[in-house]
């Protein structure tokens, strides 16, 4: 197995070369996660993903709760599948609070506060969606200090503890409710299964990949990460390449692609940031194009498996206009596959694509 054929591999099991989902949550379920912290990036990331697909798919998913965005990984925001959102907590969420305990303290946010804050929002959000400055406010009013970071810090662990998670949208706003209502079917799971299910759910939807890449994705220790793999490896295959077992689902032929076949990838997508070793996809002289530094992730364009470039996008009135900024001169096939590929993002927003050289 060579790099070529890890990122074509990648590829097919992200679901981006070739796809049968018809509904958002079955990409979300099949992936594990979509990291989320950039909304509109992140509903193009699921729909990139589906047969066919327009921005408010994903919205109404949303809003009929069959995904939701919550944090259960690495304290990011993500879209999973509403029915594995408390598992994925339970399982993640306590290392995350652990590491955080400096900053908390820092903010002067003790568990004191953190109760306060919960029994007042368990019964301010009680059918009543609310949006954060309308939080901020319930809290000020309950003499809960919000200033500076404190407001965000504690509506983040509160997500992390499962009392609150994203709702509807009220306008361009997202508002909060409280878990339990919005969610009242997702599940639990006992430790070592969740761990396989994470473990399987990830390989399967981004393998090939090492242990180290799950354990960058998924925030567990390597020791837990390993003991996931041990327990999901009756479903997934391996091969080894540099010195290191990759784990992928059976069977991993993957398929058939034309010559410069091209994507337009949304920040922090998926087959960028769910690997802790992009090497594969991606040259080590543009990491810096791609890495702009403090966590964020450019949109990329991707072309025959390969990282070539990032863009972006200006709306405007029934369009949206592209400024692509390929790392070399593209080909005449590779221009046309690109351009081919903005038509598609504007469809997907239901508006007219144009570039700008």
């Amino acid at each position: 197995m060579s790099p070529a054929d890890i990122v074509k591999l990648r590829l097919d099991a992200q679901r981006i070369s070739a796809t049968t989902f018809t509904r958002p949550a079955e990409v979300v379920a099949w992936l594990g996660a979509v990291q989320a912290q950039d909304y509109l990036g992140a509903l193009w990331a699921v729909g990139l993903r589906l047969t066919r697909a327009r921005e408010q798919d994903i919205e109404r998913a949303l809003a009929d709760r069959s995904i939701v965005r919550s944090c259960p990984m690495r304290g990011t925001l993500h879209f999973v599948a509403a029915a594995d959102a408390r598992w994925m907590l339970d399982l993640l969420a306590p290392k995350v609070v652990t590491g955080a305990a400096g900053r908390f303290r820092a903010l002067d946010i003790d568990d004191t506060t953190i109760a306060r804050a919960r029994r007042v929002l368990a019964k301010r959000l009680q059918g009543a969606p609310l949006t954060r400055p309308a939080v901020y406010d319930v809290l000020e009013r309950a003499k809960i200090s919000t200033v500076g970071q404190r407001g965000i810090h504690i509506l983040w662990r509160l997500a992390h503890e499962c009392v609150l998670c994203f709702g509807p949208r009220e306008g361009k706003q997202q508002t909060f409710v409280l878990f339990d209502e919005w969610l009242p079917r997702a599940k639990r799971l006992p430790r070592e299964e969740a761990l396989a299910e994470l473990a399987g759910r990830y390989f399967t939807g981004h393998g090939p990949a090492t242990v180290t890449d799950f354990a960058w994705w998924s925030g567990l220790k390597l020791s837990d990460a390993r003991l996931g793999v041990h327990l999901a490896a009756p479903r997934l295959a391996e091969e080894t390449l540099g010195g290191q077992t990759h784990w992928f689902a059976r069977p991993a032929a993957p398929s058939p692609a034309p010559r410069s076949r091209a994507y337009l990838l949304p920040a922090f997508d998926e087959f960028v940031v769910a690997y802790a070793d992009r090497s594969a996809a991606l040259e080590s002289a543009h990491t810096a194009l791609v890495n702009a530094g403090g966590g964020i992730l450019r949109p990329t364009m991707v072309i025959d498996g390969r990282i070539v470039g990032t863009w972006k996008r200006r709306l405007g009135r029934g369009e949206v206009v592209f400024s692509p900024a390929p790392f070399t001169a593209l080909s005449k096939a590779k221009a046309q596959a690109a351009a081919r590929a903005f038509e598609r993002y504007a469809a997907f927003l239901g508006v007219k694509a144009r570039a700008e050289v």
